[in-house]
């Protein structure tokens, strides 16, 4: 679909578009083409996209890989999409806000990639729901704001890094990002994009059931990342077990948040959880 097209399918539907669900459609097929890319699919792959507009990018992953689970959450949008993909069993169009949808409906996604250009009003909450499923995903290839990508790929003790960091780090590492320009989306969004891949970690560093502990132990210590570490947490749990949880895994009395590792946030969930 190029950017004619797109603007005569807007016009002609009298569609106006709706900035809080994140309606900047990416319309340039060098990106487009990028993404697929880096998804690497092919045949035996089941793909998963949120948010898929007027289905540019959903055209070329039934093109390159397996069935696509599409939700789209725009009623006029899915009207569009069933008309263009009518007929095509490689594609399941769900009406539904994603991130309700993800959390009433548990599954399994390990055998699945996720692919989208997520609505950046809510892409940050629906990539940790998918990151610290039970059974997340292989894959990941989401479009962002350029801020939020750079976050999931920070370092520890830099200013970028924090919770989403951590969160979506616990299962998955970034594998490389590029920046999309602005002139690639119709409209035009106010921030800068970027397209990042996160592949989920051979082994995990944490069992599933204590991902619960895991997620309220990062919360809780990057609530407010200017105070130290042991001080946020004795609100949480018992100060003795706090200490010898923290000399366990060699985190100073003075540490702040922004200082952990990840592998040492899994390492200190262990502990407290036992």
């Amino acid at each position: 679909m190029t950017l004619t097209e797109m603007r005569r399918l807007i016009e002609v539907r009298g569609l106006l578009l709706t900035k809080s669900l994140g309606q900047n459609f990416l319309h340039d097929g060098n990106q487009l083409r990028r993404i697929v890319t880096a998804a690497q699919l092919d045949a035996s792959d089941q793909v998963l996209e949120i948010g898929p507009g007027l289905g540019p990018l959903t055209e070329l992953l039934v093109v390159a890989g397996g069935p696509v689970l599409a939700i789209e959450k725009d009623a006029r949008l899915c009207t569009i999409l069933r008309e263009r993909f009518q007929g095509n069993p490689q594609v399941e169009l769900v009406h539904a806000d994603a991130l309700d949808w993800l959390r009433a409906t548990p599954r399994d996604w390990s055998s699945w990639k996720l692919v989208a250009n997520l609505p950046y009003s809510v892409g940050s909450p629906m990539l940790v729901e998918l990151a610290l499923a039970p059974q997340p995903p292989r894959r990941i290839v989401v479009t962002l704001q350029l801020e939020v990508v750079q976050r999931l790929a920070a370092a520890p003790d830099t200013s970028a890094y924090g919770v989403l960091t951590v969160l979506a780090g616990l299962q998955f590492e970034s594998a490389g990002w590029f920046k999309v320009p602005r002139d690639c989306f119709f409209p035009a969004p106010d921030v800068d994009s970027a397209c990042i891949t996160l592949v989920r970690r051979p082994q995990p560093w944490l069992p599933a059931e204590l991902i619960p502990t895991f997620t309220q132990l990062v919360k809780t210590a990057f609530g407010q990342r200017r105070k130290m570490l042991r001080k946020l947490l004795r609100a949480q749990w018992p100060e003795a077990q706090l200490d010898a949880a923290m000399a366990a895994t060699s985190i100073p009395a003075t540490a702040r948040a922004e200082t952990v590792s990840i592998p040492t946030w899994a390492a200190l969930a262990r502990h407290l959880a036992g």
